[in-house]
């Protein structure tokens, strides 16, 4: 009998990408999956922004962006004809260092996370199964079924059931899966074509009821069908073929097809469970909540799942934390999965309702309206935000308290282009002086230096000098109590941090835990006897809620 910290059941994108956290963290898992292999098509595609930031801390995103496909534009089509063309390029700028969105298809994504969780010494074991388990003292007992058809033993500390939309980790612990079934049946085309519809660009049909997408693949002339089908069609969803589908794209796409390297239907159901934990058992991605396609946040959703729960079990398990700990997964995740599934569901209700009017809204309301209303910025912002999950906070959750200007425990820090804050140092108002210029030797000190990019540019402050960003050491802060005074704004890089505050501003103060990040959580002061005031418990850091080496220094 074999024993891990956590037993992983499931090889998708949320399984592996729980077991790279965990392994690089330092806690021994077991990942199993009952497929012989990897999958070799895929229904999801989008990586979103938030994604990207998070593989950054992986040293996955350069990559992901490097093999995939950053879609320039997304096209609206009635009767035959392009309406509207939506640019991506700038409508995230300024926002995210991912201002675009990219297509890296599923099965590829699962490859590259697989290369990486084997050059850690983790091996995926295929056609293994999960038949039952039971929770002891101290952790769980699972029964598992070998590719030799033999059952055994596993213990394992935690079980994470990253096993999709028939988790038999969710029956087990039987927290229920409401919701329902759309009466579409969604199909899936993977083509080699021609024509308008394949420039590299997203193309939406909007002429009928049924949605039908051409999303843009590396390579030339490659392209995704997604579509739906009902009535008589999805009645017969079993013998349903890429024929009786193909004249639609063929007539009002223009698509000129080549050659199909394969076709396959699917339903598509909307469901959140009651519980993502119960005991020593998680539930991650698909096996906690499943929606429509629409906006392609599934697989993204999953990811951040597992990204929110490594981390905490990583100090669960090492002695950091408490198990209440733990709770903190379901408070954060469970209300943003019930209300993406909520918006879901009504974009894709509108996008497919029948009748007169709906047709009408549909194909001569929406291509007019649409390129109007993104022309302001502020329209434009808050739709990238939502969709590429950047707007997404945990400011309710039981782990964030008070706020520190407009940064409130929660938030994920707005994102700065460095290179833009040089001019700040000319037109910085008295108040905003640049440390080198006032403030005492010990700041400058810590202050002056090359500013690690990414691992850095989180700067809340409105002006913040070019000169006054570094990264912060922590021998350095205990050292000379002068420069502890003198920063009002430092987050360490590679280390994680808990938030201190002088006056009414907050620095850093690294704990035991091992992040580098993108938000911040839980500031409430605490008056210390240095003058200084906690504002995070030692355990309250995490990898989608913390900055990264950003200092706001000034002179008092």
């Amino acid at each position: 009998m074999t024993q891990s910290d956590v037993l992983i059941v499931g090889a998708g994108p949320t399984g592996l990408v729980l077991a790279l956290w965990l392994t690089k963290l330092g806690v021994k898992v077991r990942i199993i999956d009952k497929t012989a292999e990897p999958g070799t098509t895929s229904r999801a595609l989008a990586v979103q922004a938030r994604t990207l930031e998070l593989y950054r801390q992986l040293d996955l995103a350069e990559t992901v962006v490097a093999r995939g496909h950053k879609v320039p534009a997304v096209n609206l089509w009635v009767r035959g004809e392009a309406k509207a063309r939506l640019p991506f390029e700038t409508i995230g700028s300024g926002m995210t260092p991912y201002p675009f969105l990219k297509i890296f298809p599923q099965d590829q994504h699962e490859r590259l996370l697989i290369e990486r969780l084997q050059a850690l010494g983790v091996t995926v074991e295929r056609q293994t199964e999960l038949i039952g388990f039971t929770e002891k003292e101290n952790g769980v007992m699972a029964r598992l079924r070998g590719p030799d058809g033999q059952e055994l033993d596993c213990a394992a500390t935690y079980i994470a059931g990253c096993d999709g939309a028939r988790s038999i980790v969710r029956e087990t612990i039987g927290t229920g899966f409401p919701g329902g079934t759309y009466r579409q049946i969604f199909y899936v085309a993977d083509v080699e074509a021609a024509g308008p519809a394949l420039n590299g660009e997203l193309h939406i049909d909007l002429d009928e009821a049924d949605f039908l997408g051409v999303f843009p693949l590396a390579g030339q002339g490659r392209a995704r069908l997604i579509g739906t089908v009902r009535d008589e069609h999805a009645d017969r969803a079993d013998a349903l073929t890429f024929k009786d589908i193909s004249d639609r794209a063929i007539n009002h796409l223009k698509v000129q097809l080549k050659n199909v390297n394969w076709f396959s239907t699917y339903h598509v159901h909307h469901r959140v469970t009651q519980h993502f934990r119960k005991g020593r058992a998680f539930l991650i991605g698909d096996a906690a909540h499943i929606h429509s396609p629409a906006g392609g946040q599934g697989m993204n959703t999953g990811i951040g799942d597992a990204i929110n729960l490594a981390w905490k079990l990583a100090a669960v398990v090492g002695g950091r934390a408490g198990d209440k700990l733990l709770d903190s997964y379901e408070a954060e995740r469970i209300g943003f999965a019930r209300r993406l599934v909520a918006t879901t569901d009504r974009v894709f209700s509108f996008a497919t309702a029948e009748g007169r009017i709906a047709e009408i809204v549909r194909t001569r309301v929406v291509p007019v309206v649409i390129p109007i209303a993104t022309a302001f910025e502020p329209v434009r912002e808050f739709m990238f935000r939502t969709v590429s999950q950047i707007t997404l906070n945990y400011r309710q959750g039981p782990l964030s308290r008070g706020a520190a200007g407009r940064v409130h425990g929660g938030d994920r820090l707005p994102w700065v282009d460095v290179a833009r804050l040089k001019t700040y140092r000319s037109t910085a108002s008295a108040g905003d002086t640049s440390t080198s210029e006032r403030a005492s030797p010990a700041t400058r000190s810590i202050c002056s230096g090359p500013t690690p990019m990414w691992r850095s540019p989180m700067l809340p402050a409105r002006l913040t000098p070019s000169s006054a960003i570094s990264q912060i050491t922590s021998s350095s802060l205990r050292r000379d109590h002068a420069a502890q005074r003198n920063c009002r704004i430092a987050v360490q890089s590679s280390a994680s941090i808990a938030l201190v505050g002088v006056g009414r501003s907050v620095i850093c103060w690294p704990n035991r835990l091992p992040i580098n990040s993108t938000a911040v959580r839980a500031v409430r002061p605490r008056t210390s006897r240095n003058g200084l005031s906690s504002t995070m418990s030692t355990d309250r850091t995490s990898p989608e809620s913390c900055s990264i080496s950003m200092t706001r220094c000034a002179s008092r």
